[in-house]
């Protein structure tokens, strides 16, 4: 089964493994990417993983959430991003680009002023600013930029794009009451809440049309009191088909100092797969393909898991930083299980260093 073709929207895939979106940390200060991301997709491209989704890409200045960020804001970083699409798809891969927007969870030392649906007088870790609320001309044009950052992606070459709504960013803080305290027609109900994603969704389908592949990593509930619940998540869920989404990457969880979305440890296969309530919350309302992220290690779990039919692709990417080969090694039957130890030790301590496994054991 987790080596059987599937399909996203027009995008076919050779196999039901994804790697999932984490940021690279491997581009200059305009945001273009270094030769040392190009080695990195490379390797990944010929691992064996059926889709790679890259790391978040900016579309726009405002949104710059943190140093060495991939940046899609203007047209003259098509020619560097179509570099990347095209060594990926040299050796046989498929490549979509994951776009972004940091809204109030965006580093000090890039965004010195954040912006967000609302002004709320704290910062969600040491590395931020508090944030101002959005101007409706702000919101109306970071709309647009997400479109036009989607069509840049398309005009690189790459196979498809992720609209980024998990994970506390710009699209998840105005999907949640904790974060969107608004009055007007962008806050309040759930309906006015998710008001900006469909906006975006309009406007992106708008510059790439209605047979490029466009999918959302979206965040099924923020895991923090009087944020967004899983049963207004599967809401919105319920909405993706018509607003013209693909395929949906289901997560939960903020990041930043509320971090709710990543789990360490894990060492049992009763651990992995710790999102699997919101696949199957998913499941009841929406008939789009899903893929699913949330601590998968193990062949079997993930064959077991896409058996069940709740899901239809797995998303990993910590088991990738740690070995690449892994897809190659888990359909040879070389492995079983992958060797990360889910210490969340991948980041790069230095600038320029990038993403890599610094776990304490010998990589398999």
């Amino acid at each position: 089964m987790l080596f059987t073709p599937g399909k996203i929207g027009n995008l076919e895939l050779p196999n039901r493994l994804i790697r999932s979106a984490t940021a690279e940390r491997m581009a200059d200060e305009e945001g273009r990417p270094t030769p040392k991301m190009s080695t990195m997709y490379e390797v990944l491209s010929r691992g064996g993983v059926g889709l790679i989704i890259t790391g978040h890409m900016y579309v726009h200045p405002s949104g710059k959430a943190h140093p060495e960020m991939t940046g899609v804001y203007k047209d003259d970083l098509i020619p560097d991003l179509a570099r990347l699409a095209d060594i990926v798809h040299a050796n046989g891969g498929k490549v979509v680009a994951q776009i972004n927007h940091g809204g109030r969870q965006s580093y000090k030392g890039v965004t010195p002023t954040p912006i967000a649906p609302s002004a709320i007088d704290e910062s969600l870790s040491l590395d931020t600013n508090p944030a101002r609320a959005m101007t409706i001309a702000e919101i109306e044009l970071l709309a647009d930029a997400f479109a036009q950052a989607a069509r840049r992606v398309k005009e690189a070459g790459f196979d498809g794009v992720q609209i980024h709504s998990a994970h506390g960013y710009l699209i998840s803080q105005f999907n949640s009451p904790y974060l969107n305290r608004r009055t007007d027609e962008w806050g309040g109900s759930l309906e006015n809440r998710a008001r900006f994603l469909r906006e975006v969704m309009q406007s992106v389908r708008y510059q790439v049309g209605n047979e490029y592949p466009v999918l959302i990593k979206f965040g099924m509930m923020d895991g923090v009191e009087g944020g967004l619940t899983l049963d207004e998540g599967a809401l919105i869920v319920s909405m993706m088909s018509e607003m013209g989404l693909d395929g949906i990457e289901l997560s939960g969880g903020m990041g930043g100092r509320l971090l709710t979305n990543v789990k360490k440890g894990i060492k049992r296969e009763d651990d992995e797969g710790y999102f699997l309530p919101f696949a199957q919350a998913s499941r009841k309302v929406t008939q789009l393909p899903l893929a699913l992220v949330g601590g998968f290690r193990s062949k079997s779990v993930m064959e077991q898991t896409l058996q069940e039919g709740t899901v239809d692709f797995i998303s990993i990417c910590r088991p990738l930083i740690n070995d690449p080969e892994l897809p190659n090694k888990f359909r040879e039957g070389i492995l079983e299980k992958s060797g990360c130890i889910s210490s969340n030790n991948c980041w790069a301590e230095r600038d320029g260093d990038g993403i890599s496994c610094k776990c304490p054991i010998e990589k398999t």
